[in-house]
This record gives structure tokens, sequence and C-alpha cells, in this order.
């Protein structure tokens, strides 16, 4: 689930200059038994499959064992919603490990003295965490210098500021009837950039003005 994501992209690319390091694991190799086994069912009787903590201390301490990491981060519905502002906070870090939630979650006592952070991508479910780990990361990557052609780009996304982007064009400026608005092809960066701040203030006010509030 994480090779195409890690293998595409502005993710490859960063890894192709060498400006990040990404690497995957696979839980079952800290597993002791014939089967390789990662879940067992849960105490008290409910549904559904718990992965459980042996195999997953033993990763994380062997990982940490190699390196200093500044956050161990889980993936759980019930982790601080992901956003711009904790995206730019993390790709300030120098390692990290996030370990990617699955079948009911992970035995309580791994969040409780192991990880550090909790992050979520929104109020759903997911089958696992490998997809959160992988928006996760590509948040982080995108904005670290060098991975993007144009890092101004990256400074004008929706969020940077609390405020979504304004609406961009290009050629050709009159398509079927429908032109450009006409102080984006005036040349004049002055008013170009006012129309732009207003833009960006009058669709987080209507789209988003939970984000206005914050």
């Amino acid at each position: 689930m994480l090779d195409g994501p890690f293998s595409e992209s502005i993710i490859k690319r960063a890894q192709d200059k060498g400006l990040v390091e990404i690497h995957t694991h696979d839980l079952r190799d800290w597993t002791t038994d014939v089967r390789k086994t990662v879940d067992d069912y849960p105490y008290g009787g409910e549904a559904g499959m718990v992965m459980m903590i042996e195999p997953i201390y033993r990763c994380i301490e062997e990982l940490k064992s190699q390196r200093d990491y500044d956050e161990i981060i889980y993936t759980s519905p019930d982790g601080k919603t992901h956003n711009q502002v904790q995206a730019n906070h993390l790709s300030t870090m120098k390692n990290i490990i996030i370990l990617c939630g699955h079948y009911k979650g992970v035995d309580h006592r791994v969040r409780e003295n192991l990880i550090t952070m909790e992050i979520s991508i929104g109020d759903y479910v997911l089958t696992g965490g490998e997809l959160a780990a992988a928006i996760i990361t590509d948040s982080v990557v995108r904005i670290i210098p060098g991975c993007i052609g144009d890092e101004a780009s990256a400074l004008s996304d929706s969020f940077q500021d609390n405020l979504l982007a304004p609406p961009v064009y290009t050629r050709p400026s009159e398509f079927n009837g429908w032109g450009v608005p006409p102080v984006l092809l005036s040349g004049n960066f002055a008013e170009i950039d006012k129309w732009k701040d207003a833009q960006s203030i009058e669709r987080t006010q209507r789209l988003r003005p939970d984000l206005m509030e914050e």
C-alpha cells in the first residue's frame, strides 16, 4: 500500500535528490512464532483483532537504537487532526516514526508508553493507517526545501496562512466564452496581489469560516 505513494512524484524526487529517506518496516519481521503473528483477540470479548504490543515494541526499540527520533507518531481516528501547521512543524524534524494503526487498533500500552504523538486525517475510519501515513508523509515532504521546483509555490498553498488559496487560471485567456479576471492580465502586480488576498479571504469566509475563527 505504501510502495506506490512513496515511489512516485515529489516523494520519489525528494528521495532521489537525497533530501529525505523513507523506510517501510513490516512488523512481522519482529515476531517470534512460525506464523509471524502480529494480532490477537482483545481482552474483554469485544469483536475484532488488536495489534500486539511485543512486535511493535521490538521494532521501535531496534529503530531507536539506530538513531534518535523527534516523534513517534501513531495514526488514529482519535488523534489530533492533521493540518498544514502540523505538517510545517513536522517538516523541521530530523527523524520520525509513523506507526500505522490496523484492525481494531493497537494494544493501548503502545500508546501509553511508546507513542509521542497521535494524528488523525479526519473523522472517519480506514481499514488501516497506511493511507493516513502516506498522506502525512506527502504533506510533510513537499514543503522540505528543495523538494519541489518552486518553493514559493508551497508557501502560497491553501492553509499556509489559515486561508484558502485564490482561484488560478492559465492560457487561453478566453475559452468557450469564459474569461480570466482582467486584473490577472493587467501586469499590475500590486493590484494582482490585492485581488488574490481579497479572493482568499472571501473564499475562506464562504467555504471554510471555521478557519477564520482559528
